[in-house]
């Protein structure tokens, strides 16, 4: 019994003490160490080389555009609407000024009536002093009885009338909501992009910087005193840096020079001027300094115009990149273009082979 209970109080040993224990520790510290390690090298992200920050940084510039014309096309679309919203309710303003004009009038009908509808007709001519006049009223009551029918008929048209306005504005503002959200994703999306890109840029050392935004060897200074000429003069016909051809119209001449003059102003999505530009922004405002107005995104301005081919292209053409028809540039000549290409770069001129030909088009 004694031994039972002294093996009963006999305290357990764990498996692994003393030397053992530590050797274990050891070794586990050491696995652990190990695997952290491995872990950091699997998922450690390699530097990407020039190169690859340019295609990478040149597909979302590409991205982002689509995104911005896609943006461009909707903001114009919640413009219009919005307009009509704000001419419906203007216009149920006026309406509804002019029905209680006519409620008021059949109010002082209803009350004229009620006054002299207590006594009845023949009563009213048995006490009359003048028994003609009395005749001579109650035709005119009769009359005026017609054009409260009429006046009533009236109101009950402008009732309907402005509930149709009011409807209408309802569904337009409905409308213009839907949009307004859309314009929300599509920001959203232009700068989800944008902001990818620019962390990708940060990624290069000055010198690589520099050498990215000169790839496609553009410039954002032309002849400056004929750069100053054609700001200031406004001349329809102004001179032509050398080398280039000469515009083949006085609009199309006004068009390289609004653009010639834009040169060197920074790119903002969804600008159209004075101080920024996108670039169908560019294109629309340099058209409209011409007379001649033109949608707004690339994917009509396309449609403006006249098709022409890349062999007949003359200075104030429209020349349009990618198969998306994503973007636009203003032909100048010499296998050149004015273009605004991207956040981070100004408007400036570049060759027209450094983006993949979709179309061109000569507006009137």
């Amino acid at each position: 019994m004694k031994a039972l209970v002294a093996a009963h109080r006999k305290p357990r040993q764990h498996p692994l003490t003393g030397p053992a224990a530590r050797t274990a520790a050891t070794l586990a510290l050491a696995g652990a160490a190990t695997a952290t390690a491995f872990e950091g090298t699997g998922h450690a992200e390699p530097r990407l080389t020039p190169a690859q920050v340019k295609a990478k940084v040149d597909r979302l510039y590409q991205d982002a555009e689509v995104a911005t014309e896609a943006y461009d096309g909707t903001k114009e679309k919640a413009d219009e609407t919005q307009k009509s919203v704000d001419d419906l309710q203007d216009e149920a303003a006026r309406k509804t000024d002019r029905l209680n004009i006519a409620r008021n009038a059949l109010g002082s009908i209803a009350t004229a009536q009620y006054r002299t509808g207590g006594i009845a007709p023949a009563l009213q001519l048995m006490l009359s002093s003048d028994p003609q006049q009395y005749l001579d009223d109650a035709a005119f009551e009769e009359r005026a009885g017609d054009r409260t029918a009429n006046a009533v008929a009236g109101v009950r048209k402008q009732l309907a009338e402005l509930k149709r306005l009011h409807t209408n504005a309802d569904g337009r503002l409905a409308e213009l909501r839907g949009q307004q959200a859309q314009l929300k994703r599509q920001k959203e999306s232009i700068k989800s992009k944008l902001d990818s890109a620019q962390a990708l840029l940060s990624q290069l050392t000055a010198e690589e910087r520099t050498a990215y935004e000169g790839q496609d060897g553009a410039r954002t200074e032309g002849s400056a005193a004929s750069r100053a000429s054609r700001s200031s003069s406004g001349d329809a016909s102004p001179a032509v840096p050398d080398g280039l051809l000469p515009a083949p119209s006085g609009r199309a001449a006004a068009a390289v020079a609004y653009a010639y003059a834009a040169l060197g102003k920074p790119y903002v999505w969804g600008a159209t001027g004075p101080s920024s530009y996108d670039c169908s922004g560019l294109t629309q405002a340099a058209w409209g300094a011409a007379g001649v107005s033109l949608p707004r995104t690339t994917y009509t301005q396309i449609n403006s115009g006249t098709r022409v081919s890349r062999s007949a292209l003359a200075p104030g053409d429209l020349i349009f990149f990618y198969s998306g028809v994503s973007h636009v540039g203003l032909y100048i000549g010499g296998g050149q273009m004015i273009h605004a290409p991207h956040p981070g770069a100004p408007v400036r001129i570049a060759p027209i082979d450094q983006m993949p030909f979709a179309g061109a088009t000569r507006p009137a």
